[in-house]
């Protein structure tokens, strides 16, 4: 295969079966993977599905295939490194540089990019003993997931669960698209950008609601915000995302937040962006809601009349953090979905929409026709407070979202 190195290492929890859907993830993609599990990992899944699924010989021994020098070879040949599920053991011999086996022998060697994604009890993630680990790992430039929260082994719930596999082969593969398939350098130089910093973003579509059943809303699906969270945890950031109504995997490592209302959407990114050092409002608040909700099914009248419904204005979430910043340092973005009108096109419109927000940053979509809403891709200006306009072509939202966190990474630093 003449795809990216990927060395896929597996560590002896409950959720290695899960790994089994990344390996096929990656070698669909056109990756080129190598699976080196742990003894224990191969307790749970046998190497024969392993071998089977990579089209390769698996092997957890140094001491296999002595004259190729496994335990050397696979790190420096890689282009990147995953574990999944990473262990607490694994975490902590990583953190250490203990290397008793070949897949931490390989992750002593790898001159790529490495990234962790744990799985364990809630109890073992949150010990002062894993977290100083994490800590390590992630001051190396080594990016660690962090797990999911929900069912884990037994009838235990909590954090530690791997996210999807799904999510972190998005992870794995924008990782390797930033640093570039065959890049050298110690692990995560150039790529973890982010890493140590506290970022919000906002996602989906609000809802007012006119009665039980109906209510005034917008196309938004949610896709670029989740776009933007997925981007900036591969970029090393701790990242809380904040959904509404959206119904689309959770991207791996990021806290999300669920809301309904534009009044949840913004209590949740007043208390969220206390701390944070970047704010990227990408949802779609409703502008309006109901006077007053009717607390039943509003009724057809056998007249044919239509019911009259007064609305009032939803406050300005975007203006409101602009302008009354938690922290003043912090670097906001907001969106603007426009069409232009009679006044102005839709530049115009959108130059002054950032001079009345008071943000840093307007990222700007021409929504004629219903473009942009629910697609895989996007095009958009982003637009800087400082005067500066850069244009961003035709393409995957995934790129415009990292190309909106180049633009914030240049204002942070």
């Amino acid at each position: 295969m003449s795809g990216p190195r990927v060395v896929l290492g597996v560590s002896g929890g409950i959720a290695a079966y899960k790994a089994c859907e990344l390996l096929r993830r990656l070698t669909e993609s056109g990756h080129d993977v190598t699976v080196v599990p742990t003894a224990a990992a191969l307790e749970f899944v046998g190497a024969p599905t392993w071998a089977a699924l990579s089209g390769k010989p698996v092997s957890a021994e140094v001491w296999d295939g002595v004259h190729e020098v496994p335990h050397v070879r696979l790190g420096q040949t890689a282009d990147l490194v995953v574990v999944a599920p990473a262990t607490a053991d694994l975490l902590a011999k990583a953190a250490h540089g203990l290397a008793d086996d070949l897949l931490t022998n390989t992750l002593l060697t790898a001159r790529c990019p490495v990234v962790l994604a744990p799985a364990m009890h809630t109890e073992m993630w949150e010990h002062a003993a894993t977290a100083a680990n994490v800590a390590t790992l992630r001051s190396r430039g080594v990016l660690v997931i962090e797990p999911a929260e929900g069912r884990l082994t037994g009838a235990d719930t909590g954090k530690g669960r791997l996210p999807d596999p799904e999510e972190i082969f998005e992870v794995a593969r924008d990782v390797l698209a930033r640093s570039g398939a065959g890049g050298a350098g110690r692990p995560g130089v150039g790529v973890h950008d982010l890493a140590g910093r506290q970022v919000v973003v906002s996602a989906g579509g609000t809802r007012e609601y006119l009665d039980p059943v109906r209510f005034l809303g917008n196309r938004s699906s949610g896709r670029q915000g989740y776009a933007l969270a997925r981007a900036a945890a591969s970029r090393g950031a701790e990242v809380t995302l904040i959904a509404a109504n959206v119904d689309l995997t959770d991207p791996a490592g990021v806290k999300v937040v669920r809301v309904g209302s534009t009044a949840e959407l913004r209590d949740a990114v007043l208390t969220a962006t206390a701390s944070a050092d970047a704010v990227v409002m990408a949802a779609a608040p409703a502008d309006f809601r109901p006077t007053e909700a009717s607390e039943v099914k509003i009724k057809k009248a056998d007249d044919g009349s239509a019911p009259s419904i007064t609305l009032q204005q939803n406050p300005d979430i975007l203006k409101e953090i602009s302008t009354h910043r938690a922290r003043p340092e912090a670097v906001i973005v907001g969106f603007a979905a426009e069409t232009g009108d009679a006044t102005g096109s839709v530049l115009d419109l959108a130059r002054a929409k950032l001079a009345r927000k008071g943000c840093d940053l307007l990222v700007v979509n021409d929504v004629s026709g219903g473009a942009v809403f629910g697609s895989t891709d996007n095009e958009a200006v982003i637009l800087g407070s400082d005067g500066s306009a850069v244009d961003v072509p035709h393409g995957t939202k995934s790129a415009l979202a990292h190309l909106i966190w180049d633009q914030v990474v240049t204002r942070l630093t």
